[in-house]
């Protein structure tokens, strides 16, 4: 089960009251304050994990709550602190506030973390009173509520290469020619729900983490069908590499096929749409391919649109290189 979005409640842990004590031992008859002060509550602290790549846990559990810290003793003992509650989730996270709708953070690498809700501070003993005035206070303070929060966490995919194109387009299939990644495939539209990663190994020296996304469809940035829940994880994306079916089974024209596609992406995000793509043409065993091709390269007005197929392994070779080369470039303009 892939879970990318989840509204989850957290509760810090609540300090420990102050204790109220005074000293009774055989040679202080008379001993002053000796109430110690109590624990601080647990935090809850959000951590990002390699290794972890759904927020699956977190959709069996809504809520969750952290250690209240012990309450003071006496002889001037402080109370036990409440442990902190770590929640590991998938690099690529991204915390939003619930009621504020504030981006708290984005925790893309592995180890980057948030404290999402601070404990509570312990409460003060009768110590902390004592003065020159006040020999024998009997104040105490209560432990401080801990923070309480309804966050929504968000995965969007980290990968250095996207794969669009319409449903059926052929994404999964060349995902699993150029990775070891071994996503569904079946012969129906939408039979990726969720995205899947796979590392592709360029050269000896080079290689990248390709996301096939799943098919995109008119309307998307509006929210149809599954379109902002596709398109947040394209955002990850360095570059895009933009698939398209020239036969489609719904006999639309594979050319509008693609400019609907590039119309969606604009819509979402004009940052998006200026993301270096390159441009594929698949299945190109297929009767007809070849002039589809063509008229692509013709309307765009683009040379390097290139002809693949993921079933024969022609020209896969030359768009890996060529994904590598573009993303060669792409990283050294992004530092």
């Amino acid at each position: 089960m892939f879970v990318d979005r989840v509204e989850i409640e957290i509760i810090a842990g609540k300090g420990g009251d102050g204790c109220m004590a005074f000293r009774r031992e055989k040679h202080y008859p008379r001993g002053g304050p000796a109430g110690g002060d109590g624990g601080d509550g647990g935090s809850i602290i959000i951590r990002a994990r390699s290794g972890v790549n759904s927020l699956v846990s977190f959709a069996h559990q809504r809520h969750w709550r952290a250690d209240h810290g012990s309450p003071g003793y006496g002889s001037d003992c402080h109370g036990r602190n409440g442990k902190d509650m770590v929640l590991d989730v998938p690099p690529g996270t991204v915390l939003i506030d619930k009621d504020s709708g504030l981006e708290l953070r984005d925790l893309v690498n592995d180890g980057d973390q948030i404290i999402a809700a601070r404990g509570g501070k312990g409460g003060w003993g009768n110590t902390h009173f004592k003065s020159s005035t006040n020999q024998a206070p009997r104040e105490t303070t209560s432990g401080a509520m801990g923070e309480t929060r309804r966050i929504i966490l968000e995965l969007k995919s980290i990968a250095d290469v996207g794969l669009i194109g319409m449903p059926n387009a052929g994404k999964s299939t060349m995902l699993s020619r150029l990775s070891r990644a071994r996503p569904e495939i079946a012969d129906y539209p939408f039979t990726t729900k969720f995205p899947n990663l796979g590392l592709v190994q360029a050269d000896e020296d080079r290689s990248f983490v390709l996301a096939d996304i799943p098919g995109l469809i008119e309307g998307a940035a509006e929210g149809h069908g599954l379109g902002h829940d596709f398109l947040r994880h394209i955002m990850r994306a360095g570059i895009l590499v933009h698939l398209v079916e020239p036969c489609p089974m719904d006999q639309t024209d594979p050319i509008l096929n693609y400019k609907t596609i590039r119309s969606e992406l604009a819509q979402y995000s004009q940052e998006l749409a200026q993301r270096p793509e390159i441009v594929a043409v698949t299945k190109a065993e297929l009767p007809g391919a070849s002039e589809i091709h063509a008229e692509l390269a013709k309307q765009l007005d683009r040379q390097d649109i290139l002809l693949v197929s993921a079933v024969t392994g022609s020209g896969l070779r030359q768009l890996v290189q060529r994904i590598s080369d573009l993303l060669a470039e792409y990283r050294s303009k992004a530092n």
